[in-house]
């Protein structure tokens, strides 16, 4: 969005109360915070309506910190840029009328909307400790943010964590106290993306934690690959009228080796498959889906825009689209990392 693009209507995703929109970018927070406050406008809504807020911020862009929206919860993702050169910032709004319930914390505002638990960004408590330790530090004080809103780390439906390309080689590390935390609901493990940004959130953070939970009973989705056997994910969660994903790369579900390495068209249509057939194992079509985050490596970026095509004739209902610029994808190969949200009639 940029030039007189600015000025023209947003599409916003709307199902069973919630609005969400995409991540509107400017060159200043000021800026981004204006165009979303017109945006939730022509929805009917007002920044008291607002239920979580998510930064995307590049190095050195300066933060809005929910200007203007009060007290809300806030995530704040560190991206490489965004797809215009001379924007520095997005902001990205979920919305349900009323606000939802908020409760302030030590660690930052929890609401609660439409039985969803909006968490703002976890940090590790000490940011000299080693990556496992930071990991696990993210996740502990996750479930201190859940305790206050009346649950605990069952509840997850999704997560997506931002390391850095220096620590690639430690990620696997994240799946010890992944299993040791996160293994006990009835649901069983929540969605996760894990996306690579090469300037922290906050000096000396090797990850920051970005969740949802749901105070709904949940109920994995999976369309039978059992790679995700071993796993501590699952490709989706179903939690009432909602299906949580995590993140999709061009990755064989069956041998695990990435595919069409280089061919960002090719890498797509793999992933937008992928999608497809968890909303299939979920009784959904593309059109069930309403919101989709797309991570894209710089290597990508000068093909990007034509994904337009296919990703609208998939997902024709997706106007919740935010389109960012990460330093890479945990797989090398990778050049494009899909998160989506889909919704049940």
């Amino acid at each position: 969005m940029n030039g007189s693009d600015r000025e023209a209507p947003v599409s916003a995703s709307v199902a069973h109360g919630t609005v969400r929109l995409p991540a509107l970018p400017a060159p200043t927070a000021a800026e981004a915070y204006a165009l979303a406050a017109s945006a939730l406008a022509q929805a009917g809504l007002s920044g008291d309506d607002v239920v979580h807020v998510v930064e995307y911020a590049t190095p050195g862009g300066e933060a809005g910190r929910s200007a203007g929206f009060g007290a809300v919860t806030v995530s704040r993702v560190p991206v490489e840029r965004l797809i215009a050169p001379h924007d520095r910032i997005a902001v990205e709004v979920t919305a349900h009328p009323g606000g939802g319930h908020r409760t302030s914390t030590p660690a930052g505002v929890v609401t609660i909307a439409g039985e969803i638990v909006y968490l703002p960004t976890t940090l590790p408590a000490d940011l000299t400790a080693p990556f496992r330790d930071q990991y696990r530090s993210c996740l502990e004080t996750a479930a201190g943010l859940l305790e206050a809103a009346g649950t605990g780390l069952h509840a997850l439906v999704r997560t997506t964590d931002y390391t850095a390309t220096a620590t690639r080689a430690d990620y696997p590390r994240c799946g010890r106290p992944r299993r040791e935390l996160l293994g006990g609901g009835e649901g069983g493990y929540p969605g996760a993306a894990g996306i690579l940004a090469d300037h922290p959130v906050a000096e000396g953070a090797m990850v920051s934690l970005d969740a949802l939970a749901s105070l709904r009973p949940l109920r994995g989705v999976n369309p039978g690959w059992a790679r995700y056997d071993t796993l501590t994910y699952q490709p989706g969660v179903a939690a009432g009228d909602t299906l949580f994903m995590s993140g999709f790369g061009a990755l064989d579900p069956v041998t695990q080796r990435a595919v069409s390495e280089g061919d960002l068209l090719a890498q797509a249509g793999h992933v937008y498959t992928a999608i497809e057939a968890v909303l299939r194992e979920a009784g959904l079509a593309g059109d069930a889906v309403v919101r989709l985050v797309e991570y894209v490596t710089p290597a990508a970026l000068p093909r990007y825009h034509e994904l337009d095509g296919p990703r609208e004739r998939r997902f024709p209902r997706a106007h919740a689209l935010t389109s960012v610029v990460c330093s890479a994808l945990l797989r090398p190969e990778f050049l494009i990392e899909v998160v989506p949200t889909a919704v049940f009639p």
